[in-house]
C-alpha cells in the first residue's frame, strides 16, 4: 500500500513493521524486509478477558487477505529531523525497537538525546546535508521523519527531496504507523501526558503487552517515554498541536479538557474546538469516546448529541442509558467530579498528599452496583479516564466490576510522570519542586497542589514564559494564576520555534501582577545566585520553590539546590 508523503516520489513506500498487518503475540515480522503492501480487507473481534489473577488481555482475531512482497533484506534506516523533543524521540526509541538504523538531527542537545545516544542512534548537532549520507553520499535514508517545529525550507528536507526520499511530517508517520492497531488516543489540553502514562501503565500491569508512546519521561517505563509491545493495543498521548491528531484513527479516543493553548496555531478557543470536532470525526465505527463532561471546552464538543431516555429492564426504573448516548458511529462516556457524568464523584475531599479522597461512583448499566469504592489520589482525578476507557474495552458484563477493582490496585502503584509537581529535593526548610506548567490553568493548578500539601509554607514560584504568542494572549491570566504564590520571579520568555512579533516581555508579566512580591530576572544563572543568597540568609525559613515552565527553567531546580548544598553542608 502506498501512503501519502511530503515527497517528490511516487514510488517509495512505508517501512514495513509500521504498516504490516495485525500480529497476534505469536507472529513475528521479518526485522530486515521492506514490504510493498497490497490493500488489506482486516475483519476483528476484540475481547477483553480477565482471568483468576486479575491479569488483563485483549485478543483480537484477523483475516488478511494480502501477503507481503519483499522488496529489500538490509536493514532501513529512518532519519528524524528535530528529533531532540519528546514527541519525535519516542518515535525513534520505537524505531530503534523495532530493529531500524535510527539517526537524528536537532539543533540543540536534549535529555531525551541521551537515551537514544546509549539505545545507538546516530544523532547531530545542527542540520545539514551530511546527515543524511553514509558510505561515502552511497547511502540514504529509506524514509524521513520532520517535526511539526522544522520549516519546509530546512536543508535535510529539501535534499532528501531531491533525491526522491519519502518525507513525512510527524502526524502523517503517527496515522501510518498506528493504522492497523487497536489504537487508543488520548487528547486534551492539559493532563493528557500524565492520562496516557498512567493508562498504559495499568494496562501493562493487567497484562496487555502493548506498545506506548508518551510525551513526557515515565519512570516506571523501562524506555523512558515508550512501551514497546506485541499485542494490538497502542496507547497514544494524540496532540492537537498543528492538527497533529487529525491523521488518527482511534478505536477510542480520550478528550480531557479542551481550552485556547497552542495560541500560535490556532487563532480563538473556537478554532481548537472546531480541530477536536474534526478529531472525533476520525473516531471509527463502533467505537467509543472518553471525555470529561466537567470541562466547559471538552463538553461542547457535545452539542449535537443528545441522551436516549429509556426502560432500564434490570432496575425496572426509567434512566438515562449511558451507553446508547452515541455520535453516528461510536458510544460516548463522561467522566469527571460532577454527578451529570457517567463516571463521577461523591464524597470528595482534599488530602494531605496534595491530591483527592472521593468515592467513585458510575451511572453505567454494566455495572450492577452504583457505587464503586473509596479511591485515594495523590494526583487528583485522572484515574476517571483510565477506568473509563479500560471498562470500554470490556464487552463481557460480568468481567466489568471485577475489572474495576483490579485495576484500582495498579492504578495506586502508578508514580506518575517526570516534570509534574517532581520533587528535585531538600534542603533544611526548602524543599524544590519542578513543573511543566506553562499555561495559566496548569499553573493554579500546581499552585493549587502546593499549598495543599504545604499549607505552613511560603511558595516562591520561577516562572519562565513558554513562547511570546502563548505571553501576549494571556498574560492577564498568567498575571492572576501567579498572585497565588507569597513571591514570584519571572524569566526572560523561552521563544521556542517563534521570533518575537509581539513586543511582550517577562518584565511586562511581572508588572503586571499584584499581591505577591515579584521580580523580573532574565537569566536562569542569575535566578540561581539570587535564590541561593535569599534563602542562606534564613535557611530553617519554611518555603517552597516551584520551578515552572515548559523551556530550559528545568535546569534551576537542580542548580540551586547543589548550591545551597555547597553553601550549606
Amino acid at each position: 500500500m502506498e501512503f501519502p508523503a511530503i515527497s517528490l516520489s511516487t514510488s517509495s513506500n512505508f517501512p514495513a513493521r509500521y504498516l504490516g498487518k495485525r500480529r497476534t503475540p505469536s507472529q513475528k515480522i521479518p526485522r530486515r524486509t521492506l514490504f510493498r503492501r497490497k490493500p488489506l480487507h482486516i475483519r476483528t473481534s476484540i475481547v477483553a478477558l480477565v482471568d483468576n489473577n486479575g491479569s488483563f488481555s485483549v485478543s483480537e482475531t484477523c483475516t488478511d487477505e494480502s501477503d507481503p512482497v519483499s522488496l529489500n533484506r538490509r536493514k532501513e534506516w529512518i532519519h528524524f529531523v528535530g528529533i531532540g523533543g519528546s514527541g519525535m524521540s519516542a518515535l525513534a526509541m520505537l524505531a530503534l525497537k523495532q530493529g531500524y538504523e535510527v539517526s537524528g538531527s536537532d539543533l540543540v542537545w536534549s535529555s531525551f538525546m541521551d537515551r537514544l545516544n546509549k539505545a545507538g542512534a546516530c544523532l547531530c548537532i545542527g542540520h545539514s546535508v551530511s546527515n543524511l549520507q553514509r558510505k561515502n553520499s552511497s547511502r540514504l535514508p529509506n524514509a524521513v521523519v520532520v517535526s511539526s517545529a522544522i520549516p519546509q525550507n530546512n536543508v535535510e528536507i529539501l535534499h532528501a527531496k531531491s533525491f526522491g526520499i519519502p518525507v513525512y511530517k510527524r502526524d502523517c508517520w503517527l496515522g501510518n504507523l498506528t493504522q492497523y492497531h487497536k489504537l487508543i488516543a488520548v487528547s486534551g489540553s492539559h493532563g493528557k501526558s500524565t492520562t496516557a502514562a498512567m493508562l498504559a501503565y495499568v494496562l501493562n500491569a493487567m497484562g496487555d503487552d502493548l506498545t506506548a508512546i508518551v510525551g513526557a519521561d515515565v519512570p516506571q517505563f523501562t524506555e523512558g517515554n515508550i512501551i514497546t509491545g506485541s499485542s494490538e493495543t497502542f496507547v497514544l498521548e494524540a496532540d492537537e498541536y498543528d492538527g497533529c491528531f487529525l491523521h488518527l484513527s482511534p478505536y477510542i479516543a480520550v478528550v480531557t479538557n479542551v481550552e485556547w493553548e497552542h495560541v500560535d496555531i490556532f487563532p480563538d478557543e473556537e478554532a481548537v474546538r472546531t480541530t477536536f470536532r474534526r478529531f472525533l470525526n476520525r473516531i471509527r465505527k463502533d467505537g467509543h469516546l472518553i471525555l470529561c463532561g466537567d470541562s466547559e471546552g471538552a463538553n461542547s464538543l457535545l452539542s449535537n448529541y443528545k441522551w436516549t431516555i429509556g426502560l432500564d429492564a434490570s432496575r425496572g426504573a426509567l434512566s438515562i442509558q449511558s451507553s446508547e448516548r452515541r455520535a453516528d458511529s461510536y458510544k460516548i462516556t463522561t467522566f469527571g467530579i460532577s454527578s451529570s457524568n457517567e463516571w463521577h464523584a461523591s464524597s470528595v475531599a482534599q488530602n494531605s498528599e496534595g491530591g483527592t479522597d472521593y468515592t467513585l461512583c458510575t451511572k453505567e448499566k454494566l455495572i450492577s452496583s452504583s457505587v464503586i469504592g473509596d479511591v485515594r489520589w495523590q494526583i487528583s482525578v485522572y484515574g476517571f479516564q483510565v477506568i473509563a476507557t479500560i471498562v470500554a474495552m470490556v464487552r463481557d458484563e460480568s468481567h466489568v466490576h471485577d475489572t474495576v477493582n483490579r485495576l484500582r490496585l495498579h492504578l495506586k502503584n502508578f508514580r506518575g510522570v517526570s516534570r509534574r509537581f517532581e520533587m528535585i529535593g531538600s534542603i533544611h526548610g526548602c524543599y524544590i519542586f519542578d513543573d511543566y506548567a506553562h499555561h495559566p490553568t496548569e499553573i493554579r493548578a500546581v499552585l493549587q497542589a502546593a499549598r495543599q500539601r504545604f499549607p505552613f509554607k511560603a511558595l516562591l514560584v520561577v516562572f519562565q514564559p513558554h513562547t511570546n504568542s502563548r505571553l501576549a494572549a494571556l498574560k492577564k491570566n498568567f498575571a492572576i494564576a501567579l498572585s497565588d504564590a507569597d513571591q514570584v520571579v519571572i524569566t526572560e520568555v523561552y521563544a521556542a520555534r517563534e521570533t518575537d512579533h509581539w513586543n511582550v516581555s517577562g518584565r511586562d508579566l511581572s508588572a503586571s501582577i499584584f499581591g505577591p512580591t515579584s521580580e523580573y530576572i532574565p537569566s536562569l544563572g542569575d535566578v540561581v545566585d539570587k535564590l541561593a543568597l535569599q534563602i542562606c540568609k534564613d535557611p530553617h525559613r519554611d518555603i517552597v520553590v516551584l520551578t515552572l515552565g515548559a523551556g530550559d527553567i528545568t535546569t534551576v531546580g537542580p542548580k540551586l539546590l547543589n548550591e545551597l548544598q555547597k553553601r550549606l553542608q
